[in-house]
């Protein structure tokens, strides 16, 4: 595989993950927020920005998938806010506030894979850049 189509196949599946990550996001917070119960203590606050964040995984997925630089941003912006929640349910979760330890978990783990994202996506924008000062 070329270099440059090696570059869009990883770019495509980048935004692939992001797009998947927030139509699950989506389907998980809108199940609990009809009245499916998740098993633990849900912390209303988080469970509403949760949902209104997989809208807008879909919004840098499809970003990503058409201008790398703008969702290479988005994804960036993401990660901090997830990072700044995370800080957030930490402290609170610490302080005995009803804050599950699943809702910790799962904010850990969407927090670790905007940063993946982020980090793949300005990798890859180090690529396009390499291939067009040399090609």
């Amino acid at each position: 595989m070329e270099s440059a189509q090696l570059n869009r196949f990883i770019q495509r599946a980048l935004a692939l993950i992001a797009i998947a990550f927030g139509v699950l996001t989506l389907f998980a917070g809108t199940r609990v927020l009809s009245g499916v119960d998740p098993g633990y203590v849900v912390f209303t606050p988080l469970l509403v920005y949760n949902v209104a964040m997989g809208f807008i995984y879909i919004v840098a997925g499809v970003l990503a998938w058409r201008r790398l630089a703008a969702g290479r941003l988005l994804a960036g912006i993401i990660f901090v806010l997830n990072a700044v929640v995370l800080a957030a349910i930490v402290y609170l979760y610490q302080s005995g506030a009803a804050v599950a330890s699943q809702s910790v978990g799962a904010m850990s783990l969407r927090t670790v894979v905007w940063l993946l994202l982020f980090v793949g996506l300005a990798w890859l924008g180090h690529r396009y850049r390499a291939a067009t000062r040399t090609g």
